[in-house]
């Protein structure tokens, strides 16, 4: 295993609009472009669940609740792996993350494999749910580590814009992902094609482990590190109010964009809306998740003039209104408002991920993004509230969920300041 070299930040002025880190050391930029790969990887696996969500309640014959397994599951192993995810990378540097992250989510994309030699169909949807949670555990490792060290390679007034920069491959993730529906849900579809495009993941991140295997990545440290040294002189991680306040906020929006993912192709096939299972699977891969990827990209460029809690409070201000509208409407209307509530969400998790950690040494980023990562766990917990909701009060009216989302989020945006 190479050794990784350690830099500090002393990144001069001129990268200042520039979400890409300048100087700071040999391979640092071939780095972040790397990490930006990961972002990629994570955003596509995310979208699929979208699409099995519905290809399951189809081919098994399932409701909605039982589908929310799928959800659950994965983001279940958020929720048990990021503590240990935290020490790996505190322990071993991001590399070691970013690798365990790899073979995990290849492992449980290989088991889609085995999963479909079973004869029971229900039986094989529990042991997809199973693979799902082991890819749930390999996603959070990349997470714990590629979030965090987006944001510390470069200068501190570009960490937004960075890791808002990096996630905007996250977007384009969640493009190309629910095209996987067009191939299950096409004319003569059966229930175990969901394994194919699954298998050959598997060896696509297998491949990019050995790739990652073999690249050093630098270990980065901060302005804070030399305060870090003297124990007298740090201030425990919970004191930081922008980083307690910001889990409880990263929890409540990854409830709000899963609940919204999660129920789109459901809200737009339904009778009131009326459009088919492909047209609603396009829609929501070029135009919601367009609009994301739009959304990120210029969110990172706004960066560089407006601050990022600013930002965020126009855009949960933005996401707040729009889900009103489909809670009040619904049909198409409501469809038009979807739209939008995916551009305003757009920049909110890296954004509140990135204020959560402003401060922050690098021992207590590693720390702290281990817990925010954890809290990821509130995707799991969204689909089966909406799907319960859904099932006896009518769609529309689920989204009153990722309604109280999005006006905590604007909360936490518009108290940032007196939060430090």
């Amino acid at each position: 295993m190479p050794t990784n070299k350690h830099i500090t930040k002393d990144t001069p002025n001129k990268s200042i609009h520039s979400p890409l880190p300048l100087e700071r050391g040999k391979g640092v930029r071939l780095t972040f472009l790397l990490i930006t790969i990961l972002f990629f990887m994570w955003g596509f696996a995310h979208s699929m669940l979208d699409v099995l969500n519905k290809h399951f309640q189809v081919s098994l014959n399932i409701s909605m609740t039982q589908a929310a397994l799928v959800q659950n599951a994965v983001y279940g192993g958020y929720f048990l792996m990021a503590i240990p995810a935290g020490k790996i990378i505190s322990r071993f540097g991001y590399r070691a993350g970013v690798l365990t992250g790899l073979v995990l989510f290849s492992l449980g994309a290989l088991l889609f494999v085995p999963s479909s030699l079973l004869n029971n169909p229900l039986l094989t949807f529990y042991f997809f749910v199973f693979s799902l949670f082991v890819i749930g555990c390999g996603l959070t490792c990349l997470e714990t580590s590629a979030n965090p060290y987006a944001t510390v390679l470069g200068d501190k007034e570009g960490a937004e814009r960075r890791i808002n920069f990096a996630q905007s491959f996250n977007g384009l993730g969640w493009i190309l992902g629910p095209l996987i529906g067009l191939f299950l849900f096409r004319e003569g579809a059966e229930n175990n094609d969901v394994v194919i495009p699954y298998a050959v993941i598997g060896v696509i991140v297998l491949i990019m482990a050995t790739v990652f295997s073999r690249v050093p990545l630098p270990e980065v440290g901060t302005e804070n590190d030399a305060t870090e040294e003297d124990p007298q002189k740090v201030r425990s991680l919970w004191q930081h109010r922008n980083f307690k306040f910001g889990i409880l906020v990263l929890m409540l929006y990854v409830a709000a964009q899963t609940g919204v993912n999660s129920f789109f192709i459901n809200y737009t096939t339904d009778p009131a809306v009326g459009i088919s299972t492909t047209t609603a699977t396009l829609l929501l891969a070029f135009g919601c998740m367009g609009l994301f990827m739009v959304g990120r990209l210029c969110g990172s460029w706004l960066m560089s003039r407006i601050r990022a809690e600013r930002i965020l409070t126009f855009c949960a201000l933005g996401a707040t209104l729009a889900t009103f509208v489909i809670l009040l409407t619904g049909g198409m209307i409501g469809t038009v408002a979807l739209f939008f509530v995916y551009l305003f969400e757009s920049i909110m998790f890296p954004t509140i991920f990135a204020l959560s950690i402003r401060g922050l040494g690098s021992k207590q980023t590693k720390q702290a993004s281990s817990y925010l990562i954890m809290s990821i766990v509130g995707g799991a917990v969204a689909p089966t509230i909406m799907a319960f909701i859904g099932e006896h009060s009518g769609l529309a009216q689920a989204f009153i969920v990722p309604l109280i989302c999005y006006i905590a989020i604007l909360l936490y945006g518009m108290k940032y300041k007196t939060l430090k």
